[in-house]
């Protein structure tokens, strides 16, 4: 019976002596391995450093905490008259009149303790009554302050003080991948917040070099969101909530946000000046793909080429040449025309920014002085504008205007519409300069009938009327 238990104990240490040994050099620690998966798993999900500044990032309750009670609910009233002429006719003028209103309904973000609310153009847009409601359902009447329809960004006031308001972020330090947060009101749901990533940045939605340049986000927005904000993970606003992809109208996986530093710099100048101030580097010019770069006989696929330089400009005085191609400005890259015209739209006339750019392969830098916006193309209307000196509006006698110089629609030719011509009003509102055209053009309502009253070249008033 010894013996026995003597060989069960033997062969059981034996067993024990195998196993060990095959772990020991055989088998990897499952330890080890687990370390080595959930240490860069955590780092991936960080923008900074060290585990705990990751887990602290995809904590959203202290952004969504700092940055709800300074989300307003923004109720647009507009009254229109419709006139019944048929009644007019029988029973005289005025009784065939009928006044109705119409409502539309957003969302607006507060930046000051003073009562200042950022929010879209087109949440306000027509708006003969503004109604702003705080997160506690205090119900204030707001007065528009400015509006730039080209960025789509409003400015509104309330008589109100130590409000809560969101700190302006660095929308060019924002990371593709970064935890953001959208805060609005979609379908008059108050106080919604939704989280996602950065999918993209300067996001052109034309798609023909034109000059978006949104940040895209896979955050949910729907109707009612717009004007809302896009915050990071320390409740810092770097963009406004304004448009969605969509066929249906509503979220079906990415929106659209007007970045921070452009919107900041939006309503800063409706606050000093009443217009945006808008600065040019005095360059034309396009995006390079590998297309284009196969035309031009280069190698370089990312940037902005430039294809002729503007006489008198920041980058003619500077130096710039045609062919040069532009890869950073104040050492933000650009790669598209968005990136060139969202980096601009947050600059004003007489700012210095710092070029680097590509020469015949080597990297130069320079700094340019940017100037004020004298040219611009009415695409729509198929017109190229530019702004009218003292002098020559003197020479034609008249206060106000901008001259056509170059006309890419065929149908206004065929009526009459020729280079020279000086638009002075449109809708019996003066113009000044060419932003002032844009302005007018963007801002008109679908449908609207645009009056365009222009000086030809004998000196006469002629109108034309587009649909």
């Amino acid at each position: 019976m010894k013996k026995i238990l003597s060989i069960i104990l033997f062969s059981a240490l034996g067993g024990v002596f195998t196993l060990g040994t095959y772990k020991f050099f055989f088998e990897e620690p499952q330890i080890s391995y687990e370390n080595a998966v959930s240490q860069p798993a955590a780092i991936q999900t960080n923008f900074t450093s060290g585990v705990v500044a990751a887990m602290e990032n995809t904590d959203f309750t202290i952004a969504a905490k700092k940055t709800l009670n300074s989300v307003v609910h923004v109720k647009n009233t507009s009254y229109k008259t419709v006139r019944d002429p048929y009644k007019e006719y029988f029973y005289g003028q005025g009784s065939g009149s009928r006044q109705y209103s119409q409502v539309g309904t957003g969302s607006g973000v507060i930046i000051s303790s003073d009562g200042y609310i950022i929010t879209n153009h087109h949440v306000i847009k027509g708006a003969s009554e503004i109604e702003v409601t705080l997160n506690n359902k205090k119900v204030l009447n707001a007065k528009l302050i400015g509006a730039d329809p080209t960025n789509d960004i409003a400015l509104l006031k309330v008589n109100a003080e130590k409000l809560p308001y969101i700190p302006f972020g660095n929308s060019d330090g924002v990371r593709v991948g970064e935890w953001v947060l959208a805060v609005g009101n979609p379908y008059n749901l108050t106080s919604t917040v939704t989280a996602g990533i950065v999918s993209a940045k300067a996001r052109d939605l034309t798609g023909n070099n034109g000059v978006d340049s949104f940040i895209q986000t896979d955050a949910a927005v729907n109707p009612g969101n717009s004007g809302g904000a896009l915050v990071n993970t320390r409740g810092e606003l770097i963009g406004i909530n304004t448009a969605i992809s969509s066929q249906t109208g509503s979220f079906v996986g990415y929106s659209f946000a007007v970045p921070s530093n452009i919107a900041k710099k939006v309503i800063e100048d409706l606050m000093e000046f009443g217009n945006v101030q808008k600065a040019v580097l005095g360059v034309r010019g396009g995006e390079l793909n590998n297309k284009v770069a196969d035309n031009l006989e280069i190698e370089i696929t990312e940037g902005f080429y430039i294809s002729d330089v503007i006489e008198n400009s920041g980058a003619d005085n500077a130096g710039l040449k045609k062919n040069d191609i532009i890869v950073k400005l104040n050492d933000v890259k650009i790669s598209t025309y968005a990136d060139l015209t969202g980096f601009l739209r947050t600059k004003r006339p007489d700012d210095t920014v710092v070029v680097s750019f590509l020469r015949n392969g080597k990297e130069k830098k320079m700094e340019v002085k940017l100037t004020k916006n004298d040219v611009g193309t009415i695409s729509n209307l198929g017109l190229v504008l530019k702004n009218l000196e003292t002098k020559e509006l003197k020479k034609l006698a008249i206060g106000n205007g901008v001259k056509i110089t170059d006309i890419t629609n065929r149908e206004l030719a065929y009526y009459g519409v020729k280079k020279g011509f000086v638009i002075v009003a449109i809708n019996n509102e003066k113009v000044y300069t060419v932003d002032d055209v844009t302005s007018l053009i963007a801002n008109k309502s679908k449908g609207e009938v645009i009056r365009i009253e222009m000086l030809n070249l004998n000196g006469e008033i002629e109108r034309y009327i587009f649909r």
